[in-house]
C-alpha cells in the first residue's frame, strides 16, 4: 500500500547552519532533518514509513493522509493616515 503525507520543511534558522527540519503535520512526533533539501526528504520517506510501522506493529491506527494544502495571499498593510 502507497500513501501520501504532507511534510513540512522548515530552513534552519541558525546563521551557521545549512538544513531543514521536516515535520509531518499528521504524524504527530515524526520529525527529521537533512543537510539539502534531497537529503530532507529522503529522511522524511524513512521517519514516515518507520512511524507508520511501529504504529501497525503495536496495533494503533494509522492516521489518514487526506490533508489539503493550499496558500493563500495577504497584502501588506498599509497605514491611513489621520486628517
Amino acid at each position: 500500500m502507497t500513501r501520501r503525507y504532507v511534510i513540512v520543511l522548515t530552513p534552519t534558522a541558525e546563521a551557521d547552519e545549512v538544513g531543514y527540519t521536516v515535520t509531518v503535520p499528521a504524524l504527530p512526533g515524526c520529525v527529521t532533518e537533512g543537510d539539502t533539501m534531497d537529503e530532507a526528504l529522503a529522511n522524511a520517506r524513512e521517519a514516515v514509513a518507520l512511524f507508520v510501522e511501529s504504529l501497525e506493529a503495536r496495533g494503533l491506527p494509522i492516521p489518514p493522509s487526506d490533508e489539503v494544502v493550499t496558500s493563500i495571499e495577504v497584502a501588506d498593510h498599509q497605514p491611513v493616515l489621520a486628517v
